[in-house]
């Protein structure tokens, strides 16, 4: 049974770090991509990075881009997101996803919540 275990969220003032972590387990086969999503309340999920698990490329919303980071540890299953220079609008819960059947996102964590203060 795959499971995707989110960690390391937490409360952080602005300017701030996080890193959260992904750990993966039960695949039966290698995931093709792997994803950071993040839900506001009152807002729609956006989906913040992805990267490409063999390749290695890596994708990231605009919004994001230049203060976060996605990178994957294979011994380890786990996929991380770096989060630097937080700011109030980075507050959201924060889901893990996997892709494993087709490049389309099948498999999702429980969220980890993150909250910056001014």
């Amino acid at each position: 049974q795959v499971r995707l275990v989110e960690s390391g969220g937490g409360s952080v003032q602005a300017g701030g770090s996080l890193r959260l972590s992904c750990a993966a387990s039960g695949f039966t086969a290698t995931a093709n991509r792997m994803g950071w999503f993040r839900q506001a309340p009152g807002k729609e999920r956006e989906g913040v990075a992805h990267i490409h698990i063999r390749e290695g490329t890596t994708i990231y919303a605009i919004s994001v881009k230049g203060g976060f980071t996605i990178s994957q540890d294979n011994a380890k299953n786990t996929v991380y997101l770096q989060m630097n220079s937080l700011e109030p609008e980075d507050t959201a819960m924060y889901y893990c996803a996997a892709a494993i059947r087709s490049y389309e996102y099948d498999y999702w964590g429980q969220g980890t919540q993150v909250t910056v203060s001014s």
